[in-house]
């Protein structure tokens, strides 16, 4: 890496050099009278952006310079390439490495591994995979981060830059299985021999999602521990609270204790305040961060700009119902007296010991399916529990176990959890970021048959377009910035998310005039609108709004990778 850093900044050297003796520049790609907006949050300014080979070389008023490519940005936009702080496309980029949803929004690297990530595996947990690997005809040839970022360098070419974090979930997936259960001290151990190795091949840290299994058995000691090892690598803590409903204040200080006893920067994934009952205490959360921070812990959030959530339907079932995995989870389901209770929980409005999302959304008039696995089930996609339990002629809580027991746990869902003031309040905040929290999704080809949430298609555009443009609600500096070095800043990529010499020449050149989302929750399969060109390590992915076939995306592995822990 410092080699490279030390090429990066001769090279820039010996632009400046000629430049001096009056010679003109020459570069690989010259972005000629864009509006930039760099990113830091400065005001934009008129200029010029000169790449060679990978990295941005100069920046100003470059106009006698020549170009092999030479790309006329005028009354454009000129960004870092925007950083998708909840990517989700670990497994999606071996399918289809266009990313074509991702990169149309003007993405250029995704942060994923929420929880569960696509590495480490051992022979069980890539048996429980089996069957999406099998439906999108992916070998499952990997067993360590590392040999994942050896796939995606050496044949499973993409589009965009992939880094990951390591899931506490998996890990103890990976030692424990699904059983609600504390870790014994000897796996407890292999836990974090197994964080160790992940995190010097290459994890940008350690994350969690609390609200499902089997992550939400793990206690906060459990977590503390493993942070901790990630700490000693430089690595970051990343979460999906344990609660974003009516424990939320619980949760926010086990996110600020993790943070503080394990002596790590944390990020809280997707904030919202979920659920009616709910609605009206982001103020208060954030008031919460700031305290926080005041007290000198390094907490910060992201979100998605809508006001509906997803997840797995079997998320709408309780979670003892799901604990132990996929087969004791079908075999409850299929009992009768077990179904009554399943039934009698998902209407508790009271729950604590699980997040209650059916009962959240309101019930079969708030939870839409919105994908499928299995063909024979993919009529019902797009349609309400309660319409699906209507037109099968049963409950609609019916319908929800009998859809996990024929899809066996793969389908997905939409629920209607959030309201507009707490996401619009979310969204003006410094301390708050962008993560799509879906994988990239496609118009054709393999990823196209399913429906999905529209913020796998739209995220990006929206906020530019909707929030920025017509709503004022934030500058178009501040959305950019929180789009890029604030990302890049969380997850520690020293070399992007800024425009500036001798940085990596991931750009998203768009017009702020036109920018907007398209996808919507009814007909989500549709490509965001404005951006025009997006170049990832100095390669134009997007030219002139049309995918191209370049494909020159690399594995961002983290401050561990290949060095020994810090001290």
């Amino acid at each position: 890496m410092r080699g490279v850093a030390l090429g990066s900044a001769l090279l820039v050297l010996a632009m400046t050099a000629g430049v001096l003796r009056g010679q003109a520049p020459r570069f690989d790609v010259l972005i000629a009278n864009g509006r930039i907006v760099d990113g830091t949050g400065a005001p934009w300014f008129h200029g010029d952006v000169g790449i060679s080979g990978d990295r941005i070389v100069a920046i100003g008023s470059l106009g006698d310079a020549t170009a092999a490519t030479r790309i006329d940005a005028t009354n454009l936009a000129v960004a870092p390439g925007f950083i998708d702080l909840l990517g989700q496309s670990e497994f999606n980029v071996l399918v289809d490495g266009r990313a074509a949803s991702k990169i149309l929004q003007g993405v250029t690297t995704e942060v994923t591994g929420e929880g569960s990530s696509i590495a480490p595996v051992n022979d069980r947990l890539i048996e429980e995979a089996a069957a999406n690997a099998a439906h999108f005809k992916i070998a499952q040839d990997w067993r360590t981060l590392g040999d994942y970022f050896r796939r995606l360098e050496e044949r499973s070419h993409t589009a965009i830059n992939v880094g990951t974090f390591v899931g506490a979930g998996g890990l103890r997936n990976y030692v424990i299985g699904k059983d609600d259960r504390p870790a014994t001290p000897a796996e407890l151990e292999q836990m974090r021999r197994l964080t160790a190795e992940a995190m010097e091949q290459g994890a940008l840290g350690l994350s969690t999602s609390l609200q499902y299994v089997p992550d939400r058995f793990a206690s906060t000691d459990e977590i503390v521990e493993l942070a901790k090892v990630a700490a000693r690598y430089g690595g970051v803590y990343f979460s999906h609270q344990r609660s974003e409903g009516i424990k939320i204040f619980e949760s926010l200080d086990e996110v600020f204790a993790i943070a503080e006893r394990a002596n790590i920067p944390a990020e809280i994934w997707h904030l919202k305040t979920a659920y009616k009952a709910n609605f009206g205490k982001m103020p208060e959360v954030l008031r919460r961060i700031e305290a926080a921070r005041a007290r000198g812990l390094d907490v910060t959030a992201n979100q998605y700009p809508y006001t509906r959530a997803s997840n797995g339907l079997d998320s709408c079932i309780p979670l003892w119902a799901r604990e132990g995995g996929l087969e004791k989870t079908i075999a409850r389901l299929r009992d009768p007296a077990t179904r009554d209770r399943v039934k009698h929980d998902m209407d508790d409005a009271t729950a604590t010991t699980w997040e209650n999302q059916w009962h959240g959304a309101q019930g079969g008039d708030g939870v839409m399916l919105s994908s499928v696995l299995n063909d024979g089930l993919r009529k019902w996609e797009g349609m309400t529990l309660a319409q699906i339990g209507k037109a099968m002629g049963k409950d609609p809580r019916d319908a929800v176990m009998d859809l996990v027991i024929a899809d066996r746990g793969e389908s997905a869902v939409i629920t209607s959890i959030m309201s507009e003031d707490d996401v619009r309040t979310a969204l003006k905040h410094p301390l708050v970021g962008v993560g799509t929290d879906s994988g990239a999704q496609a118009e054709d080809g393999p990823l196209s048959i399913s429906k999905s949430h529209p913020r796998a298609w739209g995220s990006f555009p929206r906020i530019l377009g909707h929030y920025v443009r017509d709503d004022h609600l934030l500058t178009l500096e501040e959305a950019v910035r929180k789009m890029t070095s604030k990302a890049a800043d969380r997850v520690h990529l020293h070399d992007r998310g800024v425009l500036r010499p001798g940085m990596v020449a991931d750009v998203t050149i768009f017009d702020p005039a036109t920018i907007h989302d398209v996808s919507t929750f009814e007909n989500p399969k549709h490509y965001s609108a404005g951006v025009r060109h997006v170049l990832v390590n100095g390669r134009r992915v997007v030219a002139d709004g049309t995918i191209t076939s370049e494909r020159p995306g690399r594995p961002l592995r983290g401050p561990g990778y290949r060095a020994s822990p810090m001290r």
